[in-house]
């Protein structure tokens, strides 16, 4: 089942009537103070979002099914920590808004080290945001990675970074539902 939320103006995540049967779900520039709410999607596989209000990612920790994870514009977040706990991980796609690109606005996280423990992680996509030490090092742990794409990183990081790994700087996969990219 998806649950697709779009630029909602209540100021908390609705109750879903049976969130346990939602395998995907679109929260796209809701209003909502907080996304608490998400951990009663305990069967999520796909979920993409748009305005990520809270000051962490503590919401998602419990999200142990997803595979597919997409956040535009997390301008509260500077811990990735709590991704670590999604070990059927296998896209994050984690970027600042458009608009930011612009101006040269960034989201500074602490490390990007959570991403490392995450065993089947294939696919990472990495817009405008970026660890406090700038650099992709730490990726280069990452057995299991195909494909990485970055912006806003200094060029010869991302260049030494491609040549020690020989990782395609390519997009990331679509998420697996009809309709969604």
């Amino acid at each position: 089942m998806i649950a697709d939320f779009m630029r909602d103006d209540a100021r908390s995540l609705p109750a879903h009537p049976a969130p346990a049967e939602v395998t995907a779900l679109r929260v796209w520039h809701c209003k909502y103070k907080s996304l608490a709410g998400l951990s009663e999607f305990v069967n999520l596989k796909t979920l993409i979002i748009a305005t990520y209000p809270d000051m962490g990612l503590a919401s998602l920790g419990g999200l142990g099914r997803l595979d597919y994870l997409s956040i535009m514009h997390l301008p509260n977040v500077s811990d990735l920590g709590p991704l670590s706990q999604l070990q059927r991980l296998r896209t994050i796609r984690l970027s600042t808004l458009p608009s930011w690109d612009a101006s040269g606005k960034k989201t500074i996280v602490q490390s990007l080290a959570p991403l490392t423990e995450l065993p089947v992680l294939a696919h990472i996509e990495l817009f405008g945001v970026l660890p406090e030490d700038g650099t992709l090092n730490v990726l280069e742990n990452c057995p299991s990675l195909e494909t990485v794409r970055v912006s806003k990183y200094r060029k010869p990081e991302t260049e030494r970074f491609y040549q020690v790994t020989e990782l395609p700087d390519s997009f990331a996969p679509s998420p697996d539902v009809p309709g969604w990219s």
